[in-house]
């Protein structure tokens, strides 16, 4: 089964994680997968905005820890720096539907994106914490710029779950919809976008983006390196092995 679905809808590209068994874990081939959809977007005149959803009953839970742990993160070229980097430098209007779960990098993936529509039953938790690892994708950044750094502290190392309604409190998303909804709304948004003067979108992104990427772009090889430090230490292996037994049916971080 493909675990990445895309379709075009005139100048919108559909993106799907298609892994529902599995919440929509993310593997090696995924983060990759969609580094690529995202980078031949960006090059590809004819689409205007990308549009990011997840099949089942789940947006993202995350990484899948069996793949995670048989390839844990590295500093340098990897599939998840692969992503950070396509997600930092993507110029054109990226959009979320989230619904169900929303883990870990399901969540601070979000950061990046410029629409987040959130299902109300939504569950948000950046988890890394209770595995002895820290977070990614830039979000050590970009969370307390975006909501400051208490919220950031709470929601990073207490790892616990909040739902929808407080992601609309703290900033995390456009706006919180009905369960069925996310997708239709998303996709309105999305075609509202199509409509707009590329030229001038893409403009407008970059200057709003422009004077925090190298910050950025710091704060992700900061983390990865970080990262690849704590996956590999006792502390994590311990509480990955802890995580196992307690919930053996799980396997998403």
């Amino acid at each position: 089964m493909n675990e990445l679905l895309n379709e075009r809808s005139g100048s919108i590209l559909k993106v799907q994680f298609n892994r529902p068994a599995k919440k929509n874990a993310m593997t090696g081939p995924m983060y990759t997968g969609l580094a690529d959809l995202l980078t031949e977007a960006d090059k590809d005149d004819s689409i205007n905005v990308v549009l990011l959803h997840g099949a089942g009953d789940s947006f993202c839970a995350g990484n899948d820890l069996d793949d995670f742990l048989k390839n844990p993160p590295q500093p340098g070229d990897s599939p998840q720096s692969r992503l950070m980097n396509a997600l930092i430098t993507f110029s054109k209007p990226l959009v979320a539907a989230v619904h169900g779960l929303a883990i870990g990098g399901g969540v601070t993936m979000l950061g990046h994106f410029d629409f987040v529509y959130a299902a109300e039953k939504t569950k948000f938790q950046i988890p890394f914490i209770n595995l002895a690892l820290v977070p990614e994708f830039g979000s050590s950044f970009l969370l307390p710029r975006q909501i400051g750094y208490l919220q950031a502290a709470e929601i990073i190392l207490l790892g616990t779950p909040f739902n929808a309604a407080r992601a609309s409190e703290l900033g995390l998303v456009t706006a919180v919809v009905p369960d069925t909804a996310s997708l239709a709304k998303a996709t309105e948004t999305a075609q509202a976008l199509a409509q707009k003067p590329l030229v001038a979108v893409k403009a407008s992104k970059e200057l709003m983006k422009r004077p925090i990427r190298a910050q950025l772009e710091e704060a992700v090889n900061r983390e990865l390196a970080e990262f690849a430090t704590r996956v590999r230490s006792p502390e994590t292996e311990a509480a990955i092995s802890a995580f196992f037994q307690k919930k053996s049916h799980a396997n998403v971080v």
